[in-house]
C-alpha cells in the first residue's frame, strides 16, 4: 500500500509539472495554431528570473512569490516580442513557425550561457517548503505539493479568463471564426498578441516553479517542451480540460511504468501508448466542433 500511494503521488507530481509546462502551449499552439519551439526557453527565462530576484531579495519566501509575478511578466514580454517580430508574419504556416522558433530557442539558450554562464545555478527553496508532509503514511515533499497547487491555480485562472473576461470572449470568438470576429469589431491582431502574452507568461511561471525541483541551466526548457506538446495533443488542441486530464494521466502512466521498469524504458512505453491512443482518437481526449471546422 505504501508503494502504491508513493507511486500515485509521484504520478500526480509529474502530472502537475507537465500541466504547468503545457498550459501556455494550450493557448499559443491550441488556440492560435502556432508551433512555438521556444516555449521551453520562456520557462528557462522564468527560472533565471527567480535566480536573479533571489539575489535582490534575501528572504526566500518573499523572493519566490515575487518571482512568480515577475516571471509571468518576463515570459509574457518575451512571447509578445516574438509574436510581434516573427510569428505575426507566419500565421497559417505552422512548419515555418516551427523552424523559426527552434532557431529562436537556440539563440535564447546561447544568450543565457553568455549572461549566466554554462554551469547550472541553484535557487533556494523557502523554509516553509522544506521537509515533507505525511499522507497515508508516505512522506510527500512540500515543494511537490506547492507545484500541484500552483498548477491547479493556473488552470482555474485561465478557465475564468477564457469564460468570464472580455479578453476570453474575444479569444473564443477569434478561434471559432476569425473573419466573423473581425466583422464584429474585434481586433484579432490585438487578441493574438494578448493571447501570446498570457500563454508565454504562464511558461515563465512554470519556470519559476521548476527551480524548486532542481538546478537551473540554459537547456532547462528542452527537457519539457516535447512532453508539453504531447500533453496538448493528447488532451485535444486548445482544450484546457483535456490538457489537465492528459497531464495527470501521462504522469500517472509514466510513474506506473517506472515502478516496474527503468526511467528510459518507461518513457518509451509512454510514447507507445500515446501513439496507439492517437491512432484511435486523433482529435485527442476532448474536442469541440467549431464553425471554422464545420
Amino acid at each position: 500500500m505504501d508503494a502504491l500511494v508513493s507511486q500515485l503521488f509521484a504520478g500526480l507530481s509529474l502530472g502537475s509539472v507537465l500541466l504547468l509546462a503545457a498550459l501556455g502551449l494550450a493557448l499559443t499552439f491550441g488556440q492560435m495554431g502556432v508551433i512555438n519551439m521556444a516555449h521551453g526557453e520562456f520557462m528557462m527565462a522564468g527560472a533565471y528570473t527567480a535566480f536573479v530576484v533571489q539575489g535582490v531579495i534575501a528572504d526566500a519566501g518573499v523572493s519566490l512569490l515575487a518571482s512568480l509575478v515577475i516571471g509571468f511578466v518576463v515570459g509574457g514580454l518575451l512571447g509578445l516580442l516574438l509574436e510581434v517580430t516573427l510569428i505575426s508574419r507566419m500565421y497559417k504556416r505552422p512548419l515555418d513557425t516551427l523552424l523559426v522558433t527552434f532557431g529562436v530557442a537556440l539563440v535564447l539558450q546561447q544568450l543565457a550561457r553568455d549572461v549566466f554562464g554554462a554551469p547550472n545555478v541553484d535557487v533556494r527553496a523557502p523554509a516553509f517548503l522544506s521537509g515533507a508532509v505525511q499522507i497515508l503514511g508516505v512522506g510527500i515533499p512540500k515543494t511537490r505539493l506547492f507545484i500541484l497547487a500552483l498548477a491547479l491555480l493556473c488552470v482555474l485562472a485561465l478557465s475564468l479568463l477564457l469564460k468570464l473576461s472580455p479578453l476570453g470572449r474575444r479569444i473564443r470568438a477569434t478561434v471559432q471564426n476569425r473573419d466573423l470576429a473581425e466583422t464584429s469589431g474585434i481586433s484579432t491582431r490585438a487578441t493574438d498578441r494578448l493571447t501570446f502574452f498570457v500563454g508565454s507568461g504562464v511558461a515563465g511561471v512554470a519556470g519559476v516553479a521548476l527551480t524548486l525541483l532542481g538546478s537551473v541551466g540554459p537547456t532547462l526548457g528542452t527537457n519539457y517542451i516535447v512532453d508539453a506538446f504531447l500533453v496538448v495533443v493528447v488532451g485535444g488542441i486548445g482544450q484546457l480540460k483535456g490538457a489537465v486530464i492528459a497531464a495527470f494521466a501521462l504522469g500517472l502512466l509514466q510513474a506506473g511504468f517506472e515502478y516496474s521498469t527503468t526511467a528510459s524504458i518507461a518513457k518509451v512505453l509512454l510514447f507507445v501508448v500515446i501513439v496507439a491512443f492517437l491512432q484511435v482518437r486523433p482529435q485527442g481526449l476532448v474536442s469541440v466542433r467549431t464553425r471554422s471546422l464545420a
